[in-house]
């Protein structure tokens, strides 16, 4: 089974406000507000960490969930926010992930 590597797309304004991410694609405006644990992948998502070591090294090891909960969950978040071109995925690291994320207040 490969690998999935998931890096944040540059056409995309994210926010952190009052401990929740808040993202929008510039593709189609489609707006996400992340709840704790879809933040955590948000913010890992870094095209060099795969999902599978996101997954075990940030979610289960902090939150009570089983690894195929995680697994299960994880796949459908970076899944839907790929289709409105908010994260990047890849079988193979990401180079030069530009994280678009805008953290200026």
């Amino acid at each position: 089974m490969s690998e999935t590597y998931i890096a944040k797309s540059s056409a995309i304004a994210a926010r952190l406000i009052g401990g929740e991410m808040m993202v929008m694609s510039a593709v189609d405006s489609t707006f996400f507000t992340l709840n704790e644990i879809a933040t955590l992948i948000w913010q890992s998502a870094d095209g060099q960490t795969s999902l599978s070591e996101i997954i075990d090294h940030r979610i289960c090891q902090y939150f009570d969930v089983t690894r195929e909960q995680a697994e299960r969950d994880a796949d459908e978040f970076v899944k839907e926010l790929s289709q409105h071109g908010v994260l990047l995925v890849s079988d193979h690291p990401i180079g030069n992930s530009s994280g678009a994320e805008t953290g200026a207040a």
